[in-house]
């Protein structure tokens, strides 16, 4: 689902830039900057670059109910995870291109502005499995930034850190049913019967 989250921003995203700019190609690819052997990843020249930095559990929305009832019997269900994930967005545009790559950048930032949540009501094609997607830009400070692009094993590159809220994990995977109990119904005599 993690997948399919990204994919549905960067899509977004690169429709929007394609109408904005009259493009004929997509300006943004979900992808690592760097292959696991140092080398620069390929198709990712003079594009957006959309990748995944951390996952994290969201604790503060508490867990979901676990139990639905059906008939005479509860279906238990896996409690549901949120997450959090954090999604850079990084302009690898190079040489003379740089001015381009601080366009491309601020338009992605007005973007998200304009669009900082996503539903089904406002992207369609999202999958049924993720309700909602809401970004937030993630502030780092410079050492923190820093540390960040050295764990990426890159130079810094024009970029904006998203935390992109409400990632969802629910197995539908059903584990265990229990028997409904009731209480019994008092008996009443009959009236007039002492």
């Amino acid at each position: 689902m993690i997948n399919l989250a990204i994919q549905l921003l960067a899509g977004q995203l690169n429709q929007y830039l394609r109408r904005t700019y009259a493009l004929n190609e997509d300006m943004v690819v979900v992808s690592n900057l760097l292959d696991m052997d140092g080398s620069v990843a390929p198709n990712i020249h003079n594009k957006l670059v959309v990748f995944l930095t951390n996952i994290e559990k969201d604790s503060v929305l508490g867990p979901s109910a676990g139990a639905q009832g059906f008939g005479e019997r509860v279906l238990q269900r896996n409690t549901a995870l949120h997450f959090n994930l954090y999604v850079m967005i990084t302009a690898n545009f190079t040489g003379n291109n740089y001015v381009e790559a601080l366009k491309f950048l601020s338009s992605t930032i007005s973007f998200f502005q304009r669009n900082p949540l996503f539903s089904h009501h406002t992207a369609p094609e999202m999958d049924k499995r993720i309700e909602k997607l809401a970004l937030d830009i993630e502030n780092l400070s410079v050492q923190d930034l820093s540390n960040l692009w050295s764990a990426l094993g890159g130079k810094y590159m024009p970029s904006i850190l998203y935390r992109v809220r409400m990632v969802t994990f629910d197995s539908d995977e059903i584990v265990g049913r229990q028997p409904v109990v009731t209480m019994p119904k008092p008996s009443v005599p009959p009236f007039g019967n002492n």
